[in-house]
């Protein structure tokens, strides 16, 4: 793994040239139309991983030259700006996934439904690399895919269970008083309730 870059990097970098041209607004536009990111976390996340060091993504490196690097991007960041989309682009895929697994394992989609959710969703993900220029393998893609797919049936296969046994359960046993909730997950980072108070 390369420890430092430099001009040469810059000038060999040839992604994203098919949004050469574009403006900022028209390719956040096309992002929040299809996904949660914005342009610039897109533009950020994908730079972290070309850049890497042993150290992690150069911050520097990136946030001088990303102009340079990404024509719809117009202005140099701060090593902090850069931390900070990328911290951005990891929660949103963090809280999609959560959501995702959510919608999968309350029973609220069938497996046919999951199968197509997958796909499309695999689709706008190939979409957003080919507009990149990066490139996988067709090996890469199939064995990535077939991973989630086996993932997300056995969720699906799970959950279904667990909610048939329970369900079970509830029919078979007295009621109880209701006892108290934990609610330290609840809490925000300032200590407020995310969402409002529970009903």
């Amino acid at each position: 793994m390369r420890t430092r870059f430099g001009q040469d990097d810059v000038n060999k970098y040839r992604k994203f040239k098919k949004v050469d041209g574009e403006t900022y607004q028209k390719v956040n536009k096309f992002l929040r139309k299809r996904t949660y990111i914005t342009a610039r976390e897109w533009a950020i996340a994908r730079l972290c991983t070309d850049f890497r060091t042993r150290s992690g993504a150069e911050m520097t490196f990136i946030g001088q030259n990303l102009p340079s690097l990404v024509p719809f991007m117009q202005e140099p960041y701060t090593p902090q700006a850069v931390n900070q989309a990328r911290n951005s682009f990891k929660k949103k895929v963090y809280k999609s996934g959560a959501t995702f697994f959510y919608g999968a394992m309350c029973g609220f989609f069938t497996s046919e439904e999951l199968d197509d959710l997958l796909f499309e969703a695999s689709e706008v993900a190939r979409f957003l690399l080919e507009v990149e220029r990066t490139s996988l393998e067709i090996d890469e893609e199939i064995e990535i895919e077939d991973r989630i797919t086996e993932v997300m049936r056995s969720v699906g296969k799970a959950a279904a269970h667990i909610l048939s046994t329970r369900m079970a359960e509830e029919e078979t046993t007295p009621r109880k008083g209701e006892e108290g909730v934990e609610t330290s997950r609840w809490q925000g980072d300032d200590g407020e309730d995310e969402g409002g108070n529970l009903p």
